[in-house]
């Protein structure tokens, strides 16, 4: 016979929100007599796997976050926090990637620099990247900030963020703005910092449409343009575009498909190697016009729409 579990008549009852974490085997604080994995500890592992689908939406600028988070090398941020910036704490700037993978680095003027690349240890970067934050803040300068599991119910970036502040990244060419003298990095930052250059692959942010960056490879290059839209509309009106022959960016360009990515649908074109980014600022901006009516559009699809984006959706890839 299974044993009887411990009486909890005339134990005070708790709420949830006053019950501390412990040890998965110990017994759960509640005095249910079950062990804390199996009573409150399930709805707090809950809480802190449950994927949280597009973790940026509501911020400034959620498009480039997901670019900087998924397709762009070397970029940085200043970001604007609701409240004022703590004593001793004159900016605090977001980048793609830190030295060693730190999560965050509080530098010895006390600035801070926070990672959004790193692996993340929940379901919701946005609470992940919240928590490191704040541990930034209050790091001794010199140090960086250890990554750890977010507490469940801790704030999230748009709790902590200015939602009417700018978010506007400087992509970089390398790594250099890790350090103050990069010339003269030594040890393990200037082992990763060279490590870091030799793979950045060369991008630009183009400055006439949003969220949209070119980048070069050594067979051809590409345009990477995060989109807001629905999925599901946006594949119809690409489709559409696609099916009459206006989904490139001029001569011996093609849309060639899409990345999934935080719940946000990324449309990348194949450029010819001698097309810079330059060169597709004026047909990107044109062909968000065609975007624009094609969007509008509530007509089913043709047999030939249909089959166009069929292809575009056999040639998704999920990133995220």
């Amino acid at each position: 016979m299974a044993k009887k579990r411990p009486q909890t008549k005339g134990k005070p009852q708790v709420t949830s929100g006053e019950i501390p974490v412990v040890g998965a085997r110990e017994p759960c604080p509640c005095g249910s007599g079950r062990r804390y994995k199996a009573c409150h500890g399930r709805d707090a592992a809950h809480a802190v796997t449950e994927l949280v689908q597009r973790p940026f939406e509501g911020l400034p600028g959620e498009g480039d976050w997901v670019a900087l988070r998924e397709l762009v090398p070397a970029a940085t941020v200043e970001l604007p926090l609701k409240d004022a910036l703590p004593e001793g704490v004159p900016s605090v700037t977001l980048a793609t990637v830190l030295p060693m993978a730190w999560p965050a680095l509080r530098r010895d003027d006390g600035s801070v620099l926070l990672g959004l690349q790193n692996d993340t240890p929940s379901g919701d970067i946005s609470r992940d990247l919240a928590d490191t934050l704040q541990r930034a803040l209050t790091t001794e300068p010199g140090n960086p900030v250890q990554a750890r599991r977010a507490p469940a119910d801790g704030p999230r970036l748009q709790d902590l963020l200015d939602a009417n502040g700018a978010f506007e990244p400087v992509v970089h060419s390398g790594f250099e703005f890790w350090v103050p003298d990069s010339e003269n990095a030594s040890g393990e930052v200037g082992a990763s910092l060279e490590r870091a250059n030799a793979a950045a692959i060369p991008t630009v942010k183009l400055t006439g449409v949003d969220s949209a960056y070119w980048c070069e490879t050594p067979d051809k290059n590409h345009l990477r343009w995060v989109m807001p839209h629905p999925e599901e509309k946006l594949l119809d009106a690409l489709a559409r575009l696609h099916a009459a022959g206006s989904s490139s960016l001029g001569e011996g360009t093609r849309l060639v498909g899409s990345f999934r990515a935080h719940g946000l649908t990324v449309p990348v074109w194949d450029l010819p190697s001698s097309v810079k980014a330059e060169d597709v600022e004026k047909p990107a901006a044109e062909f968000a016009e065609r975007l624009a009516d094609a969007l509008a559009t509530d007509a089913p699809l043709t047999a030939d729409e249909r089959r166009a984006r069929g292809g575009l959706t056999n040639r998704q890839v999920t990133l995220s």
